[in-house]
């Protein structure tokens, strides 16, 4: 039967002939495609092997990259489990870049340097990874790097991977995970890490026992007290830059660097041999950034010479070896449910004054290795 015949017959059908009677249209086609849908679903769930992410790491896939860290961020015990056999696999690729912590109090204007030097040296081909540790983003989940509009070129760049500070677990855990980082982004290729932290308390702690060079940045027209930087985190430096240092803070600016000068002269000689020098130098302006690499890798050179270079790196190795496991065992005692009952009981006593902070640990303790 044509569709002519039968429209016909559904009039004739009809009781009373109506204008409001439609022939009936044709199905549209699903907008769609349920199949690609699903296909992309599966995609998007599916994580890549070990094999995938190496092979996209060692090939400078910034994208499997990121998924790499992200896998070596998460706090799941399976993932964990491949985090260190991927770890292990870049291990072989790792360690030649030179690594360097740069600190700072907030509104020294880390992040203009930071993209200055980022942006001067991917011009002249180097790979630069920009890493971060920040004890506040286990507080307020935020990072020092927040979003990367702080450095637009930079993390724009081919050759420039930004990567903000993981924002769970203790600064212990966040730091491990940060070394681990850097492993996965010099296994990529990057030959030169950056890690940036704020210049106020332990974390500098953490970010020297994993870098070569330690860079610390100073304002002009502030003493060290003020600007809340301790004695120790200036005897950790190998270089210090003043910086914005143009303008009419130029001149204050070479007065700091006499005064900072002055200071170093009064701390012991540091175990690498280097003397540490005082520059200025303007991000905004880009003067003094090339010297300030230029430092770099004259102290790289130096300490690759006298044997410093890589004696540091043992020592930091096996540093990290033993923070790895006082962190997990800190993990796996708070995370036994017994413990976790007890530890609010002997608390109440702790704080009642009814038993010492000592024995009330030494007790848990010795309950918790009873139970093993």
């Amino acid at each position: 039967m044509s569709f002519k015949q039968w429209f016909m017959k559904q009039r004739k059908n009809k009781d009373d002939e109506s204008a409001l009677f439609v022939a009936p249209g044709i199905d549209q086609p699903p907008v769609v495609n349920e199949q690609a849908v699903q296909k992309f679903r599966q995609q998007k769930r599916r994580q890549p092997s070990i094999d995938e992410f190496v092979g996209g790491i060692l090939a400078r896939n910034n994208t499997i990259l990121s998924q790499a860290i992200t896998l070596v961020e998460s706090s799941l015990p399976r993932h964990y489990e491949l985090a260190q056999q991927l770890i292990e696999r870049c291990l072989p690729y790792s360690g030649n870049s030179i690594r360097v912590g740069i600190t700072g109090i907030p509104g020294v204007g880390k992040s203009t340097f930071i993209e200055s030097l980022g942006t001067m040296l991917t011009s002249q081909g180097h790979r630069l990874a920009v890493l971060a540790i920040d004890p506040s983003s286990t507080r307020s989940k935020g990072s020092i790097l927040g979003d990367k509009t702080r450095m637009e070129s930079l993390s724009a760049d081919a050759n420039a991977f930004i990567r903000p500070s993981p924002s769970a677990g203790s600064l212990g855990g966040v730091a491990r995970k940060t070394r681990e980082t850097i492993i996965l982004c010099e296994a990529a290729g990057f030959d030169t890490v950056f890690i940036e932290t704020v210049g106020v308390g332990q974390s500098e702690v953490s970010v020297h026992s994993m870098v070569d060079f330690f860079l610390l940045l100073m304002l002009a027209g502030a003493g060290d007290e003020l600007q809340g930087i301790k004695r120790g985190i200036m005897e950790m430096a190998d270089l210090i830059a003043i910086t914005k240092a143009d303008g009419a803070n130029i001149s204050r600016s070479k007065l700091a660097q006499a005064e900072f000068q002055n200071a170093l002269h009064l701390f012991p000689m540091p175990e690498s041999g280097w003397v540490p020098k005082v520059v200025t130098c303007s991000a905004l302006n880009k003067v003094g950034i090339d010297e300030i690499w230029r430092e770099m890798v004259a102290y790289a050179d130096f300490t690759r010479k006298n044997g410093y270079f890589v004696s540091r790196r043992n020592r930091q190795a096996k540093y990290w070896m033993h923070e790895t496991i006082n962190e997990a065992l800190k993990n796996k005692f708070y995370a036994d449910r017994l413990i976790h009952e007890q530890v609010r009981e002997l608390e109440k006593e702790v704080v009642a004054n009814r038993l010492s902070p000592f024995a009330a640990a030494q007790l848990l303790l010795d309950r918790y290795f009873s139970l093993k």
